[in-house]
Protein backbone atom coordinates (compact mmCIF):
# COMPACT_ATOMS: atom_id res chain seq x y z
CA UNK A 1 0.00 0.00 0.00
CA UNK A 2 0.91 3.50 -0.77
CA UNK A 3 1.83 5.14 2.52
CA UNK A 4 3.29 8.40 2.86
CA UNK A 5 5.15 10.26 5.61
CA UNK A 6 5.08 14.18 6.53
CA UNK A 7 7.41 16.14 8.57
CA UNK A 8 6.21 19.68 9.45
CA UNK A 9 3.29 21.90 11.05
CA UNK A 10 4.20 24.43 7.93
CA UNK A 11 0.95 25.99 5.73
CA UNK A 12 2.93 23.45 3.01
CA UNK A 13 2.80 20.98 5.34
CA UNK A 14 -1.02 21.56 6.99
CA UNK A 15 -2.17 21.88 2.22
CA UNK A 16 -0.34 18.84 1.27
CA UNK A 17 -2.44 16.97 4.37
CA UNK A 18 -5.20 18.06 3.12
CA UNK A 19 -4.46 17.17 -0.46
CA UNK A 20 -3.80 13.60 1.10
CA UNK A 21 -6.88 13.58 2.70
CA UNK A 22 -9.12 14.91 -0.01
CA UNK A 23 -7.30 12.25 -2.12
CA UNK A 24 -7.95 9.13 -0.78
CA UNK A 25 -4.29 8.82 -0.22
CA UNK A 26 -3.03 7.29 3.44
CA UNK A 27 -0.19 9.80 4.93
CA UNK A 28 1.04 10.30 8.54
CA UNK A 29 1.68 13.31 9.65
CA UNK A 30 4.79 14.28 12.11
CA UNK A 31 4.53 17.60 13.94
CA UNK A 32 6.28 18.87 17.10
CA UNK A 33 4.12 20.66 18.72
CA UNK A 34 0.28 20.55 20.37
CA UNK A 35 -0.45 23.73 18.35
CA UNK A 36 0.81 22.08 15.33
CA UNK A 37 -1.65 19.13 14.97
CA UNK A 38 -4.53 21.52 16.16
CA UNK A 39 -4.02 22.89 12.71
CA UNK A 40 -4.42 19.65 10.73
CA UNK A 41 -7.15 18.64 8.69
CA UNK A 42 -9.55 15.70 9.52
CA UNK A 43 -8.87 12.74 7.99
CA UNK A 44 -5.15 12.72 8.73
CA UNK A 45 -2.98 10.19 11.33
CA UNK A 46 -1.35 12.98 13.42
CA UNK A 47 1.93 11.90 15.23
CA UNK A 48 3.05 14.75 18.08
CA UNK A 49 6.38 15.46 19.26
CA UNK A 50 9.87 16.07 18.86
CA UNK A 51 11.75 13.68 17.12
CA UNK A 52 15.74 13.10 17.29
CA UNK A 53 17.50 11.32 14.19
CA UNK A 54 17.17 7.77 15.71
CA UNK A 55 13.34 7.84 16.86
CA UNK A 56 12.93 8.88 12.91
CA UNK A 57 14.73 5.83 11.89
CA UNK A 58 12.65 3.57 14.02
CA UNK A 59 9.43 5.36 12.75
CA UNK A 60 10.25 4.73 9.05
CA UNK A 61 11.09 1.39 9.47
CA UNK A 62 7.54 0.77 10.07
CA UNK A 63 7.10 0.76 6.54
CA UNK A 64 6.79 3.90 4.44
CA UNK A 65 6.80 4.44 0.38
CA UNK A 66 8.10 7.82 0.70
CA UNK A 67 8.77 10.77 2.94
CA UNK A 68 8.44 14.41 2.44
CA UNK A 69 10.09 16.99 4.20
CA UNK A 70 7.83 19.84 4.79
CA UNK A 71 9.50 20.96 7.63
CA UNK A 72 10.43 25.12 8.17
CA UNK A 73 13.06 26.68 5.88
CA UNK A 74 15.09 27.01 9.11
CA UNK A 75 14.43 24.07 10.83
CA UNK A 76 17.93 23.21 9.52
CA UNK A 77 19.03 20.36 12.14
CA UNK A 78 15.54 18.70 11.21
CA UNK A 79 15.83 18.60 7.36
CA UNK A 80 19.64 16.84 7.91
CA UNK A 81 17.78 14.43 11.07
CA UNK A 82 14.87 12.94 8.22
CA UNK A 83 17.43 12.81 5.25
CA UNK A 84 20.01 10.55 7.86
CA UNK A 85 17.20 8.63 8.85
CA UNK A 86 15.92 7.99 5.19
CA UNK A 87 19.02 7.41 3.85
CA UNK A 88 19.32 4.76 6.80
CA UNK A 89 16.23 3.11 6.26
CA UNK A 90 16.52 2.96 2.22
CA UNK A 91 13.19 5.21 2.18
CA UNK A 92 12.85 7.98 -0.64
CA UNK A 93 13.25 11.32 0.67
CA UNK A 94 11.47 14.32 -0.99
CA UNK A 95 12.32 18.08 -0.17
CA UNK A 96 9.01 20.36 -0.13
CA UNK A 97 11.04 23.45 -0.51
CA UNK A 98 8.41 26.96 0.28
CA UNK A 99 8.55 29.84 -2.05
CA UNK A 100 10.53 32.44 -1.90
CA UNK A 101 9.91 36.20 -1.67
CA UNK A 102 11.80 39.44 -2.70
CA UNK A 103 13.51 40.63 0.30
CA UNK A 104 13.33 44.16 1.37
CA UNK A 105 15.59 46.26 3.01
CA UNK A 106 18.89 44.72 4.38
CA UNK A 107 19.60 40.72 4.20
CA UNK A 108 22.14 38.83 6.02
CA UNK A 109 23.55 35.37 5.65
CA UNK A 110 23.94 34.33 9.32
CA UNK A 111 23.31 35.12 12.52
CA UNK A 112 26.80 36.20 13.01
CA UNK A 113 26.63 38.88 10.46
CA UNK A 114 23.00 39.71 11.99
CA UNK A 115 24.53 40.18 15.51
CA UNK A 116 27.51 42.65 14.05
CA UNK A 117 25.06 44.89 11.93
CA UNK A 118 22.96 45.19 15.35
CA UNK A 119 25.99 45.87 17.24
CA UNK A 120 27.04 48.83 14.85
CA UNK A 121 22.90 50.62 15.74
CA UNK A 122 20.59 52.41 18.25
CA UNK A 123 17.62 52.03 19.81
CA UNK A 124 14.15 49.77 20.37
CA UNK A 125 14.74 46.35 18.08
CA UNK A 126 11.36 44.17 17.27
CA UNK A 127 12.59 40.83 16.82
CA UNK A 128 10.33 38.00 14.72
CA UNK A 129 12.40 35.67 14.33
CA UNK A 130 10.86 33.31 16.86
CA UNK A 131 12.58 31.74 20.14
CA UNK A 132 14.69 29.44 18.17
CA UNK A 133 16.86 32.67 18.16
CA UNK A 134 16.63 33.81 21.59
CA UNK A 135 19.94 32.50 22.82
CA UNK A 136 22.12 34.19 19.53
CA UNK A 137 20.26 37.58 20.11
CA UNK A 138 21.52 37.75 23.37
CA UNK A 139 24.93 39.04 22.06
CA UNK A 140 23.33 42.47 21.06
CA UNK A 141 24.46 45.20 22.91
CA UNK A 142 22.20 45.97 25.49
CA UNK A 143 20.29 43.64 24.28
CA UNK A 144 17.72 43.32 27.50
CA UNK A 145 16.86 47.17 27.24
CA UNK A 146 16.89 47.36 23.10
CA UNK A 147 15.34 44.13 22.35
CA UNK A 148 11.62 43.82 22.01
CA UNK A 149 11.03 39.62 21.01
CA UNK A 150 7.56 38.28 19.44
CA UNK A 151 6.73 34.88 19.97
CA UNK A 152 4.23 32.01 20.21
CA UNK A 153 2.05 31.98 23.71
CA UNK A 154 3.69 29.48 26.26
CA UNK A 155 4.72 29.75 29.77
CA UNK A 156 7.88 27.26 29.14
CA UNK A 157 9.19 30.10 25.92
CA UNK A 158 8.49 32.93 28.61
CA UNK A 159 10.44 31.53 31.32
CA UNK A 160 13.58 30.80 28.59
CA UNK A 161 12.88 34.43 28.11
CA UNK A 162 13.30 35.05 31.80
CA UNK A 163 16.74 33.19 32.18
CA UNK A 164 18.22 34.62 29.30
CA UNK A 165 17.31 37.87 30.76
CA UNK A 166 14.88 39.45 28.37
CA UNK A 167 12.75 42.02 29.69
CA UNK A 168 9.49 40.36 30.20
CA UNK A 169 7.52 43.57 29.34
CA UNK A 170 9.42 43.32 26.01
CA UNK A 171 7.83 39.93 25.23
CA UNK A 172 4.74 40.19 22.83
CA UNK A 173 3.43 36.25 23.02
CA UNK A 174 0.47 36.14 20.00
CA UNK A 175 0.06 33.72 17.50
CA UNK A 176 0.22 34.79 13.69
CA UNK A 177 -0.68 35.02 10.60
CA UNK A 178 -0.08 39.09 11.56
CA UNK A 179 -1.68 41.45 8.92
CA UNK A 180 -0.23 44.41 7.94
CA UNK A 181 -2.06 46.31 10.81
CA UNK A 182 -1.16 44.29 13.83
CA UNK A 183 2.37 43.95 12.73
CA UNK A 184 2.02 47.95 12.45
CA UNK A 185 0.81 47.77 15.91
CA UNK A 186 3.51 45.77 17.26
CA UNK A 187 5.75 48.42 15.98
CA UNK A 188 4.42 51.18 17.77
CA UNK A 189 3.99 49.20 20.76
CA UNK A 190 7.74 48.49 20.78
CA UNK A 191 8.92 51.83 18.96
CA UNK A 192 11.51 50.07 17.10
CA UNK A 193 13.29 51.40 14.28
CA UNK A 194 14.53 48.10 13.12
CA UNK A 195 12.22 45.35 12.65
CA UNK A 196 14.25 41.52 12.38
CA UNK A 197 12.86 38.56 10.20
CA UNK A 198 13.32 35.65 8.27
CA UNK A 199 13.14 35.26 4.52
CA UNK A 200 10.24 33.06 5.07
CA UNK A 201 7.72 34.15 1.83
CA UNK A 202 4.46 34.58 1.39
CA UNK A 203 3.23 32.14 3.70
CA UNK A 204 5.21 32.91 6.45
CA UNK A 205 4.03 36.29 6.70
CA UNK A 206 6.40 38.67 4.71
CA UNK A 207 4.86 40.85 2.65
CA UNK A 208 2.81 42.07 5.63
CA UNK A 209 6.20 42.36 8.16
CA UNK A 210 7.87 44.75 4.75
CA UNK A 211 4.86 46.89 4.45
CA UNK A 212 4.30 47.33 8.37
CA UNK A 213 8.18 48.25 7.97
CA UNK A 214 7.75 50.74 5.31
CA UNK A 215 4.32 52.20 7.10
CA UNK A 216 6.35 52.90 10.25
CA UNK A 217 9.51 54.01 8.70
CA UNK A 218 11.23 51.25 10.09
CA UNK A 219 14.29 49.61 8.88
CA UNK A 220 13.61 45.55 7.82
CA UNK A 221 16.67 43.21 8.44
CA UNK A 222 15.98 39.77 6.85
CA UNK A 223 17.95 36.76 7.91
CA UNK A 224 18.36 35.10 4.27
CA UNK A 225 17.09 31.17 4.09
CA UNK A 226 19.30 28.37 3.98
CA UNK A 227 20.72 27.18 0.56
CA UNK A 228 19.11 23.79 -0.50
CA UNK A 229 17.00 21.95 -3.40
CA UNK A 230 13.91 20.58 -3.63
CA UNK A 231 10.36 20.48 -5.08
CA UNK A 232 7.77 23.26 -5.25
CA UNK A 233 4.23 22.13 -3.94
CA UNK A 234 2.99 21.43 -7.43
CA UNK A 235 6.13 18.73 -8.48
CA UNK A 236 5.27 17.21 -4.95
CA UNK A 237 1.91 16.54 -6.18
CA UNK A 238 2.81 14.99 -9.32
CA UNK A 239 5.38 12.99 -8.07
CA UNK A 240 3.19 11.54 -5.52
CA UNK A 241 0.71 11.10 -7.81
CA UNK A 242 3.53 9.50 -10.56
CA UNK A 243 4.43 7.21 -7.31
CA UNK A 244 1.21 6.17 -5.85
CA UNK A 245 -0.22 4.47 -9.84
CA UNK A 246 2.64 2.15 -9.67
Amino acid sequence: MFRLLIFGGTTEGRELAAYCAENGICADVSVATDYGASLLPDGISVLCGRLDAGQMTELLRSGYSAVIDATHPYAVEATENIRCACADTGTEYLRLIRSSSFSSGKTVQDMDELISVLNKTKGAVLSTLGSKSLPALTAVRDFSERLWVRILPGDEVLSQCCQLGYEVTKVIQEKGPFSVEQNVGHLLKSGAGIMLTKESGVTGGYPEKAEAARICGAELITLARPVESGYCFDDIIRIIEREREK
